[in-house]
């Protein structure tokens, strides 16, 4: 622990509005249409308006022109939906998904069962049939995290190869921990890591702060409760009551409630004299706008900000991997190719203008490389009853307040597959997110499918 092809998207996910429907039952019958208010996936995450900061960043670490990150933007956007209404469709025989290239011009989608091969890629995605289930491998990844210990840290579904991933750092380690659980041994496949991750310890997302006048952490993501301003950020970096201290080291709040380990979340509420702004600090301390909490897929793009290294970005490897940490384990963070530092913990991980989650601990370093693991934000919002803050919104409602028209609600945080009701239709969520004005069900198919 230290202290310190975007019109070709929309076409498919239209496409896959009309298939899904029989893939379960066999009969084929198209989706109702969702009017014309809808918008695109790109459209809906405010890819257009991705600034040149984040293009820049993607320049450096990811080696793409300005045109081509804009095109990988738009594509995962348009990849994100047409996985999720798939994922929807397939049930337990869904195995995965994540995109490819360059541009993340190649979405492919894993089944375990031959016949969904032409209705994936009717879609304009790629069919891969594979023996095992996401489902059946997660709760596999759950037995080996309730006796995990620190000489297995590291544990994930590798969705790309269809199997569960154990990383050791003392030979044997990864053997001896599927033996002792039961996990049947041709699930798992044991890789050796070089280093354990450790938390990195050390109102902007990424500027820094101190705990009690002395460690340094980094702010998440500005959020309201209420009236009440504040910030998401890393439970590591502080127990309820903890006071804390701004990058200017003025009086700034305290930590209202921290989970770890468990989970890796907490949020600090700050005085009248800090005001949350819809922000996260970009190269050269430029703002870069958050619109939203839209989780990207695998193999997507993620860019990071911390107090200590600043802005750096990289891909996501993996959902819902599990850490064991000296002080215990942690379980449902994102695995990671974005490098980071002591007190770069608890800064913002930020996908075009989506906010995706705070960091929680890596190992390696900027100079050299290495892997890092954020706590999704989406959880932290619901387990607290906070609002992110985003750009171009008004106050708005609070959480889980009324709509007229239905139960779907701004501000309320939705998980996939919940289902809300609005204008006297039922709607199933695609995408986790975090509603607001503006993302009304009919409005978004890229996150809700009318049923």
């Amino acid at each position: 622990m230290l202290r310190r092809h975007a019109r070709a998207a929309c076409t498919a996910l239209a496409a896959a509005g009309l298939v899904l429907a029989g893939l379960q039952s066999g009969a084929a019958s198209a989706a109702p249409d969702p009017g014309p208010a809808a918008q695109s996936a790109a459209r809906t995450l405010a890819v257009a308006d991705v600034q040149p900061e984040v293009l820049a960043a993607m320049g450096r670490d990811l080696g793409l022109t300005a045109a081509q990150a804009r095109a990988r933007l738009a594509n995962e956007a348009e990849a994100g939906a047409t996985a999720a209404r798939l994922r929807q469709g397939l049930g337990a025989a869904f195995a995965g998904a994540w995109v490819d290239g360059a541009e993340s011009g190649t979405l492919t989608v894993a089944t375990t069962r031959a016949g969904d091969a032409a209705a994936i890629r009717a879609t304009g995605a790629r069919a891969r049939v594979v023996t095992r289930g996401l489902a059946a491998l997660e709760r596999a990844k759950d037995t080996l995290d309730r006796a995990a210990t620190a000489e297995a840290p590291v544990r994930y579904v590798d969705v790309r190869s269809n199997v569960l991933v154990v990383e050791e750092t003392r030979a044997g380690a990864g053997a001896a921990l599927v033996r002792a659980t039961g996990v049947p041994r041709d699930l798992v496949r044991v890789v050796r890591a070089t280093e354990a991750p450790r938390p990195l310890y050390d109102i902007r997302g990424g500027d820094a702060y101190y705990m009690n006048g002395s460690g340094r952490c980094s702010v998440g993501f500005p959020v309201t409760r209420g009236t009440t301003q504040g910030f998401a950020t890393a439970g590591h970096c502080g127990r309820a009551g903890t006071t804390t201290t701004g990058y200017n080291q003025v009086a700034q709040g305290s930590f209202q409630a921290s989970v770890f380990p468990g989970n890796d979340m907490a949020w600090v509420a700050t005085n009248t004299n800090w005001t949350a702004t819809p922000y996260v600090k970009g190269s050269g301390g430029a703002n870069v706008q958050v619109t939203g909490s839209v989780l990207q897929a695998v193999g997507a793009s993620v860019c990071r900000s911390g107090s200590t290294t600043g802005w750096h970005c990289g891909t996501i490897q993996q959902h819902n991997t599990s850490v064991t940490y000296p002080e215990g384990t942690i379980s449902g963070v994102t695995r990671t190719t974005v490098c980071a530092e002591p007190g770069d913990s608890g800064g913002s991980y930020i996908s075009g203008s989506q906010a995706q989650g705070v960091t929680s601990g890596g190992s390696g370093n900027c100079s050299s490389g290495g892997t890092t693991y954020f706590q999704p934000l989406n959880p932290i919002l619901q387990s607290y009853g906070l609002t992110l803050k985003t750009s171009g919104s008004g106050p708005g409602p609070g959480p889980g307040e009324p709509q007229p028209g239905g139960t779907w609600a701004a501000g309320k945080v939705y998980a996939a597959g919940d289902t809300v009701t609005y204008g006297g239709a039922t709607y199933r969520c695609l995408q986790g997110h975090q509603a607001q004005t503006g993302w009304e069900p009919p409005n978004v198919p890229a996150l809700w499918q009318r049923l």
